[in-house]
C-alpha cells in the first residue's frame, strides 16, 4: 500500500494497509484513562489534504483506507486496532474465513443476515461480486492490484460496465460467493481485506458517480462533502453492529477538516481548545517535539513504531536510470542521514537500507551501499558514473508532493547528489492527486519519492510483487515505478509466493530483496514513526504508521465535542 498520501496531513501517515496491515512490532499504546469511550458525539480530523477518492476502486494508501474502514465493509477485514493482535484477518460481512479447495484454486465464503446498504437494500452475493469486479476497470480500478493480481480472470476483462460479468466469480445463491484463483494463494483472505474488495449495488459507480458521493456499507454514511474543505459523516442507521465484531462506532458523526496548513495543525492540537480537544490530527512534525515537554502535553503524547519504507524510485524504462551504474552511483552518493534528519531526526524516522522494513515478516537487515554515518560516498559513485559514461553527471527531474517533510527529503536528496554532479530538479505535485499522478506512467518522470506499507503484515509479498513484478505494471495505478520487468525477479516471485511454508517464504522475500537491490531501482530512504497528540476528549486511540484503526475511536465526554 502506498503511503499515506496526507502524511503530516492526516493521520499518521494515517497510516493502512497493512497501506493493510499494521505490523509486526509492539502495539503502541490507547490515549485511555479510566473512562472509556462513550457513545455519541462528534469527533474532529484536522488534515492538511484532501483524501484521494470517495471510491475505494481508486484510492488506495494509508489514510484514505482507514477512513474507508468508517464507509465500508468486505467479507474480511483486518481486526481492531485494540486486539491482541491488531493485524490479524477476521471475518467481516462473511461467517467465517474462506473455505479453500484441496488444490487452493477455489475459495467460498457465505454472506451473514441482515446485510444492508445505507439506503435499506440487502447485500447479497451479487453485490459482492459485481463491487469487487470494478477493479479491474481500466479508469477506475486503479487502487489496490491484489484482486486483480490472485483472482482469475479472462485476459480482456474490464470490469462489469465494459465487459459485464466476470465469470471466474460465482454466486450460486444470495449468501454464497465462489472465488476462482489463477494459483493457489494461502493468503487470500488478507485480499478480500483490501479496500476495493466492497459491494455497491449492481450497476451502480460508473464513470464519475463515486466521486462525491457514496453508497456505505459500514456504520456511517457521507452527510456532506465539499472537495478540499470538508467532509461530514453521519450514523448508517441501516449498518446493524449485531453484524460486525470490529467496528464500535462511538461517534455521531466524524467531521473533517481539510486543507489546514500543517504548521497549524500542530499548534491546534497542542492548544487543544474548543472542538480541538475532541480531535485527531496527523503526527507532530519535528520542529514542534521540543513543545511537547510539558507534563499536560506529554500525558497527551502517543509514539508509533516505523512500518512503512520511504523511498526514491527510479524509472528504470528511459535515460539515465536504464543504466544500473547510474542507479547503483545514486545508491551510493545519498546522504541517508541528512535524509533522516529532513524526516524530523531520529525521533521520527530510521534510516533505511533495505526495502522491506523490519516490522515485516522477510525483513532481512543488510546495506549494499554502506558509508560511515550513512553519509553516502560520493567518490564511490563518481567512479560508477564514469564507468557509465557520465563523467560530468547529468540532470533529472524528481517528483515530490506538496507536503513540508517531502520537499525537505527532496533538498537533502539535491544536495547529495550536486557533489556529484547530478542535478535533481524538483516537479511538485499536489498532495491529494499525487499517487495517481506518479502511477500513470505516462505523467510520471525520472524518479519520485513516496513510500510503501505492508497491505497486510505478516508477509512481505504485499511489499515484493507489487513494487517489482513487471507483468504488473499498467498504464493507470501502477505501483511498479521504477518498472523494473527483469525475467528473474519475475520467476522468482511466482516461486516464493507458491511456498506452504511460511519461513522459508519469509526468507526468501528477505533474499529476494536484496537481489532487487543489486540492481537498484530504488534508493531506500527513511522508516518514518510517528508522535501523535490526540485531543484529551479522545480515548481508544491507537494510531499506526501503517493504518489507524478510526472505528473504535470514541470520546470520553460527547457532551464536550
Amino acid at each position: 500500500m502506498r503511503k499515506g498520501a496526507l502524511a503530516l496531513g492526516v493521520i499518521g501517515a494515517l497510516l493502512l494497509t497493512g497501506c493493510a496491515g499494521g505490523g509486526g512490532g509492539e502495539e503502541p499504546a490507547a490515549n485511555q484513562e479510566t473512562t472509556g469511550p462513550q457513545s455519541g458525539g462528534t469527533v474532529h480530523m484536522l488534515q492538511n489534504a484532501d483524501f484521494s477518492y470517495l471510491d475505494p476502486a481508486r484510492g488506495w494508501d494509508g489514510g484514505v483506507n482507514a477512513f474507508y474502514r468508517l464507509l465500508y465493509r468486505g467479507l474480511t477485514m483486518q481486526t481492531s486496532g485494540d486486539a491482541e493482535d491488531p493485524n490479524a484477518i477476521v471475518p467481516d460481512m462473511a461467517t467465517g474465513l474462506g473455505e479453500a479447495s484441496d488444490d487452493g484454486l477455489t475459495w467460498t465464503y457465505t454472506l451473514k443476515d441482515g446485510l444492508k446498504f445505507d439506503n435499506g437494500d440487502p447485500i447479497t452475493s451479487a453485490e459482492v461480486k459485481f463491487g469487487i469486479s470494478r477493479a479491474w476497470d481500466p479508469d477506475i480500478g486503479i487502487g489496490s492490484p491484489y484482486l486483480k493480481m490472485v483472482i482469475d480472470a479472462p485476459e480482456d476483462y474490464q470490469g462489469p460496465y465494459v465487459s459485464g460479468d466476470l465469470p471466474t466469480i460465482e454466486t450460486p445463491d444470495e449468501k454464497t460467493i465462489v472465488f476462482h484463483l489463477k494459483a493457489p494463494f494461502p493468503e487470500f483472505d488478507n485480499v478480500l481485506s483490501q479496500a476495493n474488495a466492497v459491494p455497491f449495488p449492481e450497476g451502480t459507480g460508473a464513470g464519475d458517480e463515486f466521486i462525491s458521493d457514496v453508497i456505505a456499507s459500514g456504520p456511517y454514511t457521507l452527510d456532506s462533502y465539499t472537495p478540499g474543505s470538508s467532509i461530514r459523516l453521519v450514523r448508517n442507521e441501516n449498518w446493524d453492529p449485531e453484524t460486525d465484531e470490529v467496528r464500535k462506532a462511538y461517534p455521531d458523526a466524524w467531521e473533517f477538516e481539510i486543507g489546514i496548513d500543517p504548521a497549524t495543525i500542530d499548534e491546534r492540537m497542542i492548544a487543544g481548545q474548543g472542538s480541538d480537544a475532541s480531535a485527531i490530527a496527523s503526527k507532530i512534525s519535528g520542529s514542534s517535539l521540543p513543545r511537547l515537554q510539558t507534563p499536560e502535553l506529554q500525558e497527551r503524547t502517543i509514539s508509533a513504531d516505523a512500518y512503512c519504507t520511504t523511498y526514491m524510485s527510479m524509472n528504470t524504462s528511459k535515460a539515465p536510470f536504464d543504466d544500473v551504474k547510474v542507479r547503483q552511483a545514486v545508491n551510493w552518493a545519498i546522504d541517508r542521514a541528512t535524509v533522516q534528519n529532513a524526516s524530523g531526526g531520529n525521533q521520527l524516522a530510521d534510516v533505511a537500507t533495505a526495502i522491506i522494513p523490519p516490522a515485516v515478516t522477510g525483513h532481512k537487515e543488510f546495506d549494499l551501499y554502506p558509508s560511515e554515518g550513512h553519509a553516502g560516498d560520493p567518490e564511490k559513485a563518481k567512479e560508477l558514473l564514469a564507468e557509465a559514461g557520465m563523467p560530468d553527471g547529468f540532470e533529472f527531474t524528481l517528483d515530490i508532493r506538496s507536503q513540508p517533510t517531502a520537499q525537505a527529503q527532496a533538498e537533502a536528496i539535491q544536495q547529495s547528489l550536486e557533489k556529484i554532479g547530478v542535478t535533481a530538479n524538483l516537479n511538485v505535485i499536489d498532495t491529494s492527486i499525487y499517487y495517481e499522478t506518479i502511477a500513470t506512467p505516462a505523467k510520471q518522470n525520472d524518479a519520485a519519492i513516496t513510500g510503501w506499507c505492508p497491505d497486510w503484515a505478516s508477509s512481505a509479498s504485499t511489499f515484493i510483487p507489487p513494487l517489482f513484478d513487471g507483468r504488473n505494471i499498467v498504464d493507470r495505478g501502477n505501483q511498479n515505478l521504477a518498472q523494473l520487468n527483469d525475467p528473474e525477479i519475475n520467476q522468482r516471485i511466482d516461486e516464493i509466493r507458491a511456498m506452504e511454508d511460511p519461513q522459508e517464504a519469509a526468507t526468501a522475500w528477505g533474499e529476494l530483496d536484496e537481489q532487487i537491490m543489486e540492481l537498484s531501482p530504488i534508493a531506500p530512504l527513511v522508516l518514518e514513526k510517528g508522535i501523535f497528540l490526540p485531543g484529551e476528549n479522545i480515548t481508544n486511540y491507537y494510531p499506526s504508521t501503517n493504518m489507524t484503526d478510526l472505528t473504535i475511536v470514541g470520546l470520553k465526554d460527547p457532551a464536550k465535542s
